[in-house]
């Protein structure tokens, strides 16, 4: 079985500081985050970029800052940033951080509900649009999935030559009004990707830890962050994203999967196909 891939999403555009302090917002902050989730054992980094007072921005200016400020600390980690954004952006603004020279940048597949009247929309022409800006700039994308409708998506849009391979899915489980995080949901994303296809999985909440075991059994990876889940356990706050990859570190000792180098999680999932000779 391979090697374990752990992304570590350590900002989250909608998480405040009010919810969890450790939450960051400065490029200090970020690069703290980053430093610590590297140091125990995460080799990507899902940013989402915030301003110093926490307001979400897709700033390629601000996204450039942070990413140069965490290269130069965590060193060869993949940087992924987010072109989802925050919920009412437009597509021009979530996109605006593809002007810059990346290694990996997430793609969101479908529409969801997110309660209340909150709304993420993603049409097929936004996924056309995003998915071909990315195989332009030969931006690796992560495939993020919320239910089983999205794959569906995915796997037509690569019939037709929009999405390239290889394919990597993020199953993203437990949001509000969106598909739920338990293992018969897991299973039934796992079984509808193509048998060449990687996946990882992010469970929002009380899913994300159950989620990473069933994820580490079943051969995929795992995501894990104060973006998706402010808890070390229930009614205990996480004091960073550390301790969340450090749970996730050592469910993976128990089902003898080592953790993987940025370098090896390049391999694994067939980024050497991609040219990232000038990334940031």
């Amino acid at each position: 079985m391979n090697k374990l891939i752990v992304t570590c999403a350590i900002s989250g555009a909608e998480v405040m500081k009010n919810h969890n302090p450790y939450v960051p917002y400065t490029v200090a902050e970020m690069v703290r985050e980053a430093r610590e989730a590297v140091e125990a054992g995460a080799s990507i980094l899902h940013v989402h970029a915030r301003e110093d007072d926490g307001t979400p921005t897709q700033s390629k200016h601000r996204y450039e800052t942070i990413i140069r400020a965490i290269r130069a600390t965590c060193g060869d980690v993949i940087i992924q940033p987010s072109t989802g954004g925050a919920v009412g952006m437009t597509m021009d603004a979530r996109l605006a951080v593809c002007a810059l020279p990346l290694e990996m940048a997430t793609l969101d597949c479908g529409t969801l509900n997110f309660g209340g009247d909150d709304l993420f929309i993603n049409t097929e022409n936004d996924i056309i649009r995003a998915a071909k800006l990315m195989a332009e700039r030969r931006i690796f994308p992560e495939l993020e999935c919320f239910e089983k409708g999205h794959i569906d998506t995915v796997l037509r849009l690569f019939k037709k030559g929009y999405v390239q391979a290889p394919l990597h899915f993020s199953f993203v489980l437990g949001t509000p009004c969106g598909m739920q995080g338990e293992a018969r949901d897991f299973h039934f994303m796992r079984e509808s990707i193509p048998k060449d296809a990687t996946f990882s999985v992010v469970g929002i909440g009380r899913y994300e830890f159950p989620l990473a075991e069933l994820a580490i059994q079943y051969g995929g990876h795992v995501r894990v962050g104060l973006e998706d889940n402010i808890y070390l356990e229930k009614g205990i706050l996480a004091k960073g994203n550390r301790v969340l990859v450090e749970k996730v570190a050592a469910l993976a000792r128990q089902y003898h999967r080592p953790l993987a180098t940025a370098a090896e999680a390049r391999h694994i999932l067939g980024m050497e196909a991609f040219d990232h000779e000038n990334i940031l």
